[in-house]
């Protein structure tokens, strides 16, 4: 069972604030202003601003900032689910998360490096001592696991995962954590998964890779799924946890259910590091696997939250590996990606997009794909263009493909008494 659900996003923080945005069809994505990127080919991104506060003792003090963004969503998950107040048996208690590096503070690695070459030649022990003024004794909080992070602040002594499956982790990461429970190694478990790539070496090196959209001038409009002008992914930052929970653990506790994952199912394309194969045969297996998982046929599939990056190659494959096991426009289902709204929050999509289908679930809205303004003849689905539409939904799809070939899905349910 879900029985909690915790959010950040660049359209604000909190669950209900995102939901009600992503109705509306709004955008988080403007141009930069952590730090000047204005001599970068890209500029715009789908920024957190402000970043959270986390008020706490000092020991959270160098937290970096995937580590906020993961205790800021946790918490409101844990809130959610009324475990705050009545904690479960710490033992019986697993953190589960999706996470990436977190910022690369180039500049500072810039500096000691300046600073050695001062006399011409480098000078390693200059290196090193600048290294250690410049990197105080908590940086390594910085790029530390934030699941570790997030299991001390609820007292979580159970079993402990970190994924770091690329842009398929947060799903990744919830999937093997409805596992643990089916195979009664935890009651309760807080999956998901944050990351923040916003720093001047990730922004230039997907850049280089031809993989971010170089839409400048109109930041709002530059992630366009499955739209024919979409020139790549706008990176974004963010969180998305979810508790999970064994049913009779919940019915005991009288928890407020919130949707059940009733499917899952992980394959890896074995292809290349940075493309999905281009038959999709690795994401259409594990489409296929998802619902014999769930026990479900194609037709009782509602709505599908694809993957949608924005990337030409991606979107094409993907609506390919779905028309081959849905059927063609008419008779597979709605498909829709809210990274048009919030950018790609790598680590932390999957897991955000799964926050997004429980909603959808509560709601009977399917929420739209933003920026759909010409349709491209190599992704001819129902993307739900431009305006959320309101659909009675039982059953949904939660599609993430990540860099590496990782192929995560995970099916959810209504959740009916």
């Amino acid at each position: 069972m879900i029985t909690g659900l915790g959010a950040i996003t660049p359209l604000g923080q909190g669950v209900q604030l995102n939901w009600d945005a992503m109705r509306r069809g709004e955008s988080g994505v403007r141009r930069i202003r952590r730090f000047d990127a204005s001599t970068l080919a890209v500029s715009i991104a789908g920024e957190i601003e402000p970043l959270p506060v986390v008020p706490e003792d000092d020991s959270y003090a160098a937290l970096g900032i995937h580590s906020r963004f993961a205790l800021v969503a946790g918490r409101e998950a844990w809130s959610d689910a009324g475990l705050a107040a009545a904690p479960p048996v710490a033992e019986r208690t697993g953190v589960y998360l999706g996470s990436g590096k977190g910022i690369v503070q180039i500049w500072e690695i810039a500096e000691a490096s300046i600073a050695a070459r001062e006399s011409g030649e480098f000078d390693v022990a200059r290196f090193l001592q600048q290294g250690r003024a410049t990197f105080g004794p908590l940086d390594e909080q910085r790029y530390y696991q934030p699941a570790t992070h997030l299991a001390r602040t609820i007292g979580a002594t159970g079993p402990s995962w970190v994924c770091i499956s690329a842009c398929a982790a947060g799903n990744h990461a919830i999937g093997e954590a409805y596992r643990a429970i089916q195979h009664d190694a935890a009651d309760v478990v807080l999956a998901g998964g944050t990351h923040s790539q916003l720093d001047a070496m990730s922004l230039s090196g997907y850049a280089t890779l031809g993989a971010l959209s170089s839409h400048n001038e109109t930041p709002q409009l530059a992630s366009r799924p499955f739209e024919r002008g979409r020139d790549g992914f706008v990176l974004g930052e963010g969180a998305g946890v979810v508790v999970l929970e064994e049913y009779e653990h919940a019915r005991r506790r009288g928890a407020p259910i919130r949707a059940e994952i009733v499917g899952y199912a992980n394959t890896a394309d074995a292809y290349r590091v940075t493309d999905p194969r281009p038959d999709g045969a690795g994401a259409e297996r594990s489409m296929r696997l998802a619902l014999n998982d769930a026990g479900l046929v194609p037709e009782q599939i509602d709505y599908i939250n694809a993957h949608g990056t924005s990337t030409v190659q991606n979107d094409a494959v993907e609506s390919a590996a779905i028309k081959r096991l849905f059927g063609p426009r008419g008779v597979a289902p709605p498909v829709s990606s809210v990274k048009s709204m919030v950018g790609h929050l790598i680590a932390a999509a999957g897991a955000l997009e799964a926050v997004v289908c429980v909603c959808a679930l509560e709601d009977a809205t399917m929420p739209p794909t933003i920026n759909y303004m010409e349709p491209d003849p190599a992704c001819d689905l129902d993307y739900v263009p431009n305006e959320s539409r309101p659909q009675p939904l039982t059953h949904i799809m939660n599609n993430s493909f990540g860099f590496g070939g990782q192929n995560i899905v995970t099916v959810f349910r209504r959740f009916e008494a």
